[in-house]
């Protein structure tokens, strides 16, 4: 039982620990005398030649009764199992990281802590790197030689002793391990750069590699001059930089990261443009009636990008004042029109890029008058438009029926010129003023009231319409009813 607590110490050297290991083989020994109850006493008898104690035979009687209580206690003290999933994080020139998770199985006695331990390759010499336990899974292993191969393992202690190791299963090369170096350009860098003359630029490209990447830049294949351009790497990035841009320092430049034997490049296209110069040359082609034709030619200073256009302008020598006739125009010729008789014209013409329009302008040498020409104007004939047409009756008369007692209308519409005059007939003799009957002609549409017709107002009426290029007749019948009356009424 005193060898027993050696194992709780946490400063106990793992050799002296492997010691309480043959402890509990005698304890088993006294356990099979309690299960048999009728020869409990010659147990003992044979334990005690066995340890050569005789004197102390009666005295060995009592523990056995006491030893089932300290049999609960031994389970507990047993080694952990070995930590998984052991790994390595990182490794340099000097050091080796590692990590790994806890042993799944713990048990009641706990976890005092890890021992980290290593070997090179070739030897079996197992060295522990910490002084103490470690309670954390993850180790940084220091002050290592480069290039050396390392084997590691990570054992666990506990009261029950070292818990089996977890290794490696390949040796560690001790060297700075090598990331392939990387540009990450831009976006908007992958795509022609453009810039204006006297323009900062300021471009800043990062890139990634281990161990700390060298960084060239070059212009067209050629290195860049440090006069004009300003580079400064971190390591991280590189930044690239222009105080003040011109038309030279346009051209195609390269960046390249390179680790060892790794190397990665990325393509800068920069332009840098501005203004351009006026059209070579302008001239009048021809000119006719209120009309001038135009030629020019391409300007020799395109502003180092392609020409979106032409604005021409004109001036009349009296007044001298410009104005434009012609916004981006693309073409190379032009014709103005709308120019005014008598006046002499001067013409110019501006080159237009995505910088903008060009300060100066390109001058016709010659101008263009407008002739005065004798016009004798002469109005044309006017031919009056013939409107005659005879009377047309558009919409006929519908043949009615009515009441006694009860107004009724007939309608009717007619057109012609002159003006048609309008007659009503009954039967075929005219009515004429009779006050009985009420005909309004109104825009065309002729009307024609009975007024409160009797048993004798039905018939054929007529409307005429007469001019004098001819005349139109139409006719409905008219039908007169007589009242119902109720049967009440009769009686």
């Amino acid at each position: 039982m005193p060898a027993k607590p050696a194992p709780i110490k946490k400063s106990a050297k793992a050799a002296k620990k492997e010691e309480p290991a043959p402890a509990p083989e005698p304890v088993p020994e006294p356990a099979p005398a309690p299960v048999e109850p009728a020869p409990a006493e010659a147990a003992p008898v044979e334990a005690v030649p066995a340890e050569a104690v005789p004197a102390e035979g009666a005295p060995v009687e009592a523990p056995p009764a006491e030893a089932p209580p300290a049999e609960p206690a031994a389970p507990p003290a047993e080694p952990t199992s070995e930590p998984l999933e052991l790994s390595v994080e990182d490794v340099n020139d000097t050091s080796v990281t590692i990590s790994w998770r806890p042993p799944a199985t713990i048990g009641n006695s706990g976890l005092d802590g890890y021992t980290v331990e290593i070997c090179k390759e070739g030897t079996s010499d197992w060295k522990a790197v910490n002084e103490e336990l470690t309670v954390l899974c993850r180790y940084v292993i220091k002050n290592q030689v480069t290039g050396d191969r390392l084997n590691i393992r990570v054992v666990a202690v506990n009261p029950g002793g070292r818990s089996p190791p977890a290794a490696l299963p390949e040796t560690v090369l001790v060297r700075e391990v090598v990331d392939r170096p990387k540009i990450r350009l831009p976006r908007y860098l992958r795509q022609r750069y453009v810039k204006n003359v006297g323009e900062k630029i300021n471009l800043v490209i990062p890139f990634s590699g281990k161990p700390q990447p060298s960084v060239s830049w070059t212009k067209d294949g050629q290195p860049i001059d440090t006069k004009k351009v300003n580079v400064r790497n971190s390591d991280k990035d590189s930044i690239f930089f222009i105080r003040a841009a011109e038309r030279a320092d346009s051209g195609v430049y390269e960046m390249c990261v390179k680790v060892e034997s790794f190397e990665d490049k990325a393509q800068i296209t920069l332009q840098i443009v501005e203004l351009p110069g006026p059209p070579a040359s302008i001239k009048i082609v021809d000119t006719w009636g209120f009309n001038v034709a135009l030629e020019w030619t391409e300007p020799k200073d395109t502003g180092n990008t392609a020409i979106t256009g032409y604005t021409i302008q004109k001036a009349d020598k009296k007044t001298g004042d410009w104005f434009t006739v012609l916004e981006h125009y693309h073409r190379m010729n032009a014709t103005i029109s709308d120019l005014i008789m008598g006046n002499t014209y001067i013409f110019r013409a501006f080159t237009e890029n995505k910088c903008g329009i060009s300060e100066e302008a390109t001058v016709t040498k010659t101008s263009a008058t407008i002739q005065k020409t004798g016009i004798d104007y002469k109005p044309p004939e006017y031919k009056e438009h013939d409107f005659s047409e005879p009377p047309k009756f558009t919409t006929s008369l519908a043949d009615r029926s009515t009441t006694v007692g009860y107004n009724t209308k007939l309608l009717c519409s007619v057109r012609g010129f002159p003006k048609p005059r309008i007659e009503w007939m009954k039967n075929q003799m005219i009515i004429g003023d009779d006050p009985k009957f009420r005909q309004m002609n109104n825009q065309g549409i002729c009307s024609l009231e009975i007024r409160k017709p009797g048993n004798y107002d039905g018939g054929v009426y007529t409307c005429r319409a007469k001019n004098q290029h001819g005349e139109a007749l139409v006719s409905c019948k008219l039908e007169v009813k007589q009242p119902v009356i109720a049967d009440a009424d009769k009686k």
